[in-house]
C-alpha cells in the first residue's frame, strides 16, 4: 500500500481534514500535552496502519477511515475514498434510510379485504389477503387474521381467495449470483411469510425417506402444498430448484441425507406461499376457501375484515441489525423508498434510490449500492462515505442504539469482557468479503466512529455458484479479516483514547 494514500490527521497537529457534512470544533483553550503512553503503546498501534495491514497479508485490498465523533475529524485513513463491497454493513444505512423516511413509530398493516357484501355469514364476493411489506409477518399472525375473521362472522366465501403482493416489485431473489437452497436469498415481494422460508425436513423410514414441507412456528406447523420435495437417487448436486408454475419443485440428493435433518429453504413464490399457510389457518377456523390466486390490484371500495399491524419500525430495524436479515432490510429499503415517491421495478432500482439519497443527506458520493442488505457483490461504498454518515448519525442519536454490542477478544481468541474498549457496530461477512462499522468509545471515553472494509474480489469471482457456500480458503481469510478488524480498533484506542 502507497504511503501517500495514507492519510494521518491528529488533533492538535499540523493539518486536518473533516468529515463532509460536519463542523469543526474550535481550538483548544489551553495547548494539548503529550500523553504518559502505556509499555503496550507501541504494540497497540501496529507500528503504523500500513504496517499492521501489510503484516496480516490479506489478498485483495483493505480500506478504513476513523473520525472523532465529538468534531467530526477525520483522525486517520487508509484508501478511506476506494469503494468495497460493504456485505451487511450497507444494512447501517437502510436502518438510518427507513427511519428517516418512514418514522420510527411506523408499522406495516396487513389486511383481509371483502369485495362484496356479508349477508348472513357469507362473503358474497371475493377474499384478499393484502400485503404491506410486513418483513416479520408469521404464520401465527396469519392464524390471528383467520380468527379475527371468525369472530366477524364470516362463514362462507362465495367467491375467489385472492393475495395481493403488488405493495412492492416482485423480486426472484435477493442476489442471483447465489445458489438456489440458500435460505438468506430468498423471493422478495409486498408480502412475506416466515421471512420467505420453507421448513424442509427429513426422516429415514427403511430404504425411503419421510420429507415434510411446512411453514412452522412454535405454535403451528401447517404443510404446505406450493413448495414440494422430492428424493432422488444422486450425490450432486445436493439440491435442485425448478420453477413449476404455481409450485416451487425441489430436489435433494439421497446420498446427503444420512438418517434424518431439517433446513430452511427460500420461497420463490411469497404471495401463494402466504395465501396456502393462510388457507390452512382458515380451515382450522371452519372456513373453507380456495386455492389462492394472485391479483394485480386492489379494487376500490373493499371492506376490511380482519387487519394485522406490524410491530414499531424502530424495534424491526434493532432486530434487523442484530440478526442481519436480509430481508428486511430490502422490505424496509423499498417501502421507504416507494414512500418517497419513488416506483422502483427492481432492488437496483430501489438501491439506487438509496445511494442518491445517501449522497444528498450525507455527501456520499462514493457509494453506489445494488441492494438494501449488502448480499449483493457489486455494491460499494467508501469507509469514509460511511464515517461521515455514522458522524452526522450521531448527533442526534439515531443509529448507536439500535447497532449491537461487537466484542473484543484476548490473545487467545476468547471473549473479553473486560476490555477497555467498547464497541456498537454492524458486521458484514461474505466468502472474501468483510466489512466492519460503527462506534467505538476508547478507555478515556473518547468516541470515535469508524469503517473497515476488506474484500478479495478476484477470488470471491473465481468461486462457483454451487460452491458459494463454503468455497476452499474463504473461512481462513475471513478470519483473518476479523483479527485485522480488532487490531485496527486497538490502534485507534491506543493512539487516540488513551
Amino acid at each position: 500500500m502507497k504511503t501517500d494514500r495514507i492519510r494521518r490527521f491528529v488533533l492538535g497537529g499540523l493539518g486536518a481534514l473533516l468529515v463532509p457534512g460536519v463542523v469543526q470544533a474550535a481550538p483548544p483553550e489551553t495547548s494539548l500535552r503529550p500523553r504518559v503512553r502505556s509499555a503496550d503503546f507501541a504494540r497497540k498501534a501496529g507500528g503504523g496502519i500500513e504496517a499492521l495491514i501489510a503484516r496480516f497479508g490479506l489478498s485483495g485490498a483493505v480500506v478504513c477511515a476513523v473520525a472523532d465523533v465529538q468534531t467530526g475529524l477525520e483522525l486517520e485513513a487508509a484508501d478511506g475514498t476506494t469503494g468495497l463491497p460493504p456485505a451487511s454493513v450497507a444494512k447501517a444505512l437502510t436502518a438510518l434510510y427507513a427511519l428517516e423516511t418512514l418514522g420510527p413509530e411506523y408499522r406495516f398493516k396487513t389486511r383481509l379485504l371483502a369485495t362484496g357484501p356479508v349477508n348472513n355469514g357469507v362473503l358474497q364476493g371475493d377474499l384478499i389477503l393484502a400485503g404491506g411489506g410486513d418483513p416479520i409477518l408469521t404464520t401465527d399472525d396469519l392464524a390471528a387474521m383467520a380468527a379475527e375473521l371468525k369472530a366477524a362472522g364470516i362463514r362462507e366465501v362465495r367467491g375467489a381467495f385472492k393475495v395481493y403482493e403488488g405493495e412492492l416489485p416482485f423480486v426472484n431473489t435477493i442476489d442471483p449470483g447465489q445458489p438456489d437452497h440458500v435460505g438468506y436469498s430468498p423471493a422478495v415481494s409486498g408480502i412475506a411469510l416466515n421471512f420467505n422460508r420453507v421448513h424442509f425436513e427429513w426422516r429415514a423410514s427403511g430404504k425411503t425417506y419421510r420429507v415434510a414441507m411446512d411453514a412452522r412456528t412454535e405454535r403451528y406447523r401447517p404443510e404446505v402444498a406450493m413448495a414440494q420435495m422430492k428424493v432422488v437417487s444422486r450425490s450432486l448436486p445436493v439440491y435442485t430448484y425448478e420453477d413449476a408454475g404455481s409450485v416451487d419443485q425441489w430436489t435433494v440428493a439421497r446420498g446427503a441425507l444420512g438418517g434424518g435433518g431439517a433446513r430452511w429453504l427460500p420461497v420463490r413464490r411469497p404471495g401463494l406461499y402466504a395465501g396456502d399457510v393462510f388457507r390452512t389457518m382458515a380451515r382450522a377456523q371452519g372456513i373453507v376457501l380456495p386455492a389462492a390466486k394472485l391479483t394485480g390490484g386492489l379494487p376500490q371500495g373493499t371492506e376490511v375484515l380482519a387487519l394485522h399491524e406490524s410491530d414499531q419500525l424502530v424495534a424491526i430495524v434493532k432486530a434487523m441489525l442484530k440478526y442481519s436479515t436480509n430481508l428486511t432490510a430490502e422490505m424496509v429499503g423499498m417501502t421507504a423508498t416507494v414512500a418517497r415517491g419513488d416506483k422502483p421495478d427492481s432492488l437496483q432500482a430501489s438501491a439506487a434510490a438509496m445511494s442518491r439519497w445517501a449522497a444528498e443527506r450525507f455527501g456520499m458520493s462514493g457509494t453506489q449500492l445494488v441492494d438494501h442488505s449488502g448480499l449483493g457483490e457489486a455494491s460499494r461504498m467508501t469507509p469514509q462515505d460511511l464515517v461521515a454518515a455514522l458522524v452526522r448519525a450521531r448527533k442526534d442519536d439515531a443509529l448507536r442504539p439500535l447497532l449491537k454490542p461487537f466484542g473484543l477478544r484476548d490473545a487467545s481468541g476468547r471473549p473479553n469482557d473486560a476490555h477497555p474498549i467498547t464497541v456498537n457496530a454492524k458486521t458484514g461477512t461474505l466468502n472474501f468479503v468483510s466489512g466492519l462499522g460503527g462506534y467505538m468509545t476508547a478507555a478515556d471515553g473518547t468516541e470515535l466512529a469508524f469503517a473497515i472494509f476488506a474484500a478479495d474480489t478476484r477470488a470471491r469471482s473465481q468461486i462457483a455458484r454451487a460452491d458459494r457456500e463454503r468455497p476452499k480458503g474463504a473461512r481462513s481469510w475471513n478470519r483473518r479479516a476479523k483479527t485485522l478488524q480488532q487490531q485496527l480498533i486497538e490502534r485507534w484506542g491506543a493512539i487516540y483514547g488513551s
